[in-house]
């Protein structure tokens, strides 16, 4: 079977995979769709993603939706064999202090497929076949088809950090960046019944697909529109979606006294610069927002009611021609979300 397999900065290999087997209390999965997300862009241009570095070949993807093919011995309970099914990618350790607190999306001991965060690393879901614990998947709502069911990842990080800037109905939302996960959280904010929405980016198409996800006003950074006074770009909560310092910058000074902002882009790593006597002067409250858990199923149940988050996947490349799918993905003047096909 074929899978994506990153061994170094820029060398991103197609490579036949053994198949594996499940064992006690999980399922084999048949891949059919993933999504290549921003970290598997990063592990590929920069051998890494923020703190996390490669130290081994890893196959990448969290972001994979598929069909149920077997379970293991004794057979767990819950999906069936057939089940169209997303991959919940997070395995929680369950007995940590943050377990235990219910904060399981940042769980110390937590395994995440295509993850470099451990050593072992995790490996990920951009494979033919892939055993996971029962535990993970989650069968596709009715009305759901598997292509946009890809989306379900993103859309939970999304939810997360929208539900980490608190309540946001009838409020005006800043997001600055626009890729997809940007898009995503446009959407996740007006479904959360926000007045106002205005995305920035430095790219006229990214805005584009940020005005098909619901933006109410786009931004085009450093162009005329960012002179407007400061009072009159301000927004009740801010949403940094970009990974960039400046895009964190802007959402401290375009959010409004006593507002929240949320950091959601994984930032370069060590230590990066922000304005912070403007969390300080302004009581800016600052908020990180790290994946997802319970989102996963909300994430499923708002693709399967909105058809129009379609809209959001520039492109289906067969596996075989990930490096290209890659490339795709990482220009941000042609794509939004890129999709690798298991089955073609």
């Amino acid at each position: 079977m074929l899978g994506c397999v990153i061994h170094g900065r820029g060398d991103l290999r197609v490579e036949e995979l053994a198949e594996p087997s499940p064992g006690p209390g999980e399922v084999l999965v048949a891949v059919r769709y993933g999504g290549i997300c921003g970290s598997d862009l990063h592990y590929w241009r920069h051998g890494g993603v923020g703190d996390f570095r490669l130290r081994e070949p890893m196959v990448l993807g969290h972001e994979v939706v598929g069909t149920v093919l077997a379970h293991g011995s004794p057979e767990p309970t819950g999906v069936p064999v057939g089940a169209e099914v997303a991959v919940h990618p997070a395995t929680p350790c369950g007995a940590c202090p943050e377990c235990a607190r219910g904060l399981r999306n940042v769980c110390r001991d937590a395994r995440y497929l295509g993850s470099a965060a451990r050593t072992p690393h995790v490996q990920g879901g951009f494979a033919a076949r892939i055993v996971v614990p029962a535990g993970q998947v989650r069968p596709l709502p009715d009305g759901l088809p598997s292509r946009r069911a890809a989306l379900a990842e993103p859309l939970s990080v999304a939810l997360h950090a929208v539900r980490r800037a608190g309540p946001v109905a009838g409020r005006h939302v800043l997001v600055t960046g626009a890729g997809p996960i940007g898009c995503l959280v446009v959407a996740a904010a007006k479904a959360a019944g926000a007045a106002r929405v205005t995305v920035t980016d430095l790219l006229p198409a990214a805005l584009g697909y940020a005005r098909a996800a619901g933006a109410d006003t786009t931004v085009l950074a450093e162009g005329p529109a960012d002179a407007a006074r400061p009072e009159e770009a301000e927004a009740d909560v801010a949403v940094e979606a970009s990974g960039a310092a400046a895009g964190l910058d802007a959402c401290l000074r375009r959010v409004r006294r006593g507002g929240t902002v949320v950091q959601l882009g994984m930032l370069p790593p060590g230590q990066s610069p922000f304005a912070g006597n403007l969390v300080v002067g302004r009581e800016i409250e600052l908020r990180g927002a790290f994946r997802f858990d319970a989102e996963f199923d909300d994430a499923l149940a708002l693709l399967a009611a909105r058809p129009a988050f379609d809209g959001l996947i520039s492109a289906v490349a067969p596996v075989a021609e990930a490096e290209s799918a890659f490339a795709l993905a990482a220009d941000r003047e042609r794509s939004c979300k890129v999709l690798l096909d298991f089955e073609s």
